[in-house]
């Protein structure tokens, strides 16, 4: 279901040639997380616009690179949203290797066993969700969200997000949250009308209600060893 937003306009004004700036926030309710529970991370959020009509050409950027840092055996960071057609590195600052895929939903890659200190690059183009983990060790997870138009923004621990340079027009707003159902997120979907000044949103609540981690497998498709081979780096389990 989807309504026309109140929106709460704010007194900056952004340029006409940049259009405006889009603020607001996300909190998160019933969760498991220990991140949410203790310490109210509201992190991870992602958000973007898409169009209702034909949006100048102009008016669209270049996707931009990215970056997703392997770092204490985490991908860094664990959410990262691109534009599609985006070229992300995947660099290895760990002293170890790792081997970083996906190979399924989303778009299909395998990055290989690569050494510390090196980096490999994916091309994202094909919209949609795209689960990263490593063959080596399981604990290791994140997501891409790539998306078509460049009007998007993850939330920030405080659950704030922005969305610049947005040309006035219609949209529609959506959001995705790895740990919400799809029925949850469905109904956060707005219809929204962009002025050419900047405005504020009401805040968004997303429950995590039914959620359930399940493990992965590698690249395989096959369950993970107990613990990696101490000559491919450090060992792990799912946490």
């Amino acid at each position: 279901m989807t309504w026309l937003w109140l929106i709460c306009f704010s007194l900056l004004a952004a340029g006409p040639a940049l259009g405006a700036t889009v603020l607001g926030s996300v909190r998160l309710t019933d969760s498991i997380d220990p991140g949410v529970r203790k310490h109210k991370d509201y992190s991870g959020v992602v958000v973007w616009l898409e169009p209702a009509g034909e949006i100048a050409p102009h008016a669209m950027r270049p996707p931009a690179r990215a970056r997703m840092e392997q770092r204490g055996k985490r991908f860094m960071p664990h959410v990262l949203a691109v534009q599609a057609g985006a070229p992300v590195e995947f660099p290895n600052f760990d002293p170890i290797f790792h081997s970083a895929f996906s190979n399924f939903s989303g778009q299909v890659f395998d990055l290989g066993l690569y050494a510390p200190g090196t980096s490999r690059t994916v091309h994202f183009t094909r919209i949609g969700i795209v689960h990263v983990f490593c063959n080596i060790h399981p604990i290791m997870s994140a997501i891409v969200v790539v998306l078509r138009h460049p009007w998007f923004a993850v939330s920030d621990v405080a659950g704030s997000f922005s969305l610049p340079e947005v040309p006035p027009g219609d949209y529609s707003l959506h959001v995705y949250h790895e740990r919400a159902a799809e029925r949850v997120l469905q109904t956060l979907t707005r219809k929204l009308s962009v002025p050419a000044s900047s405005m504020t949103l009401p805040p968004l609540e997303i429950s995590e209600t039914g959620y359930v981690q399940t493990l992965h497998k590698n690249k395989y498709g096959q369950d993970y060893p107990p613990v990696a081979g101490d000559d491919h780096g450090y060992g792990g389990r799912h946490q």
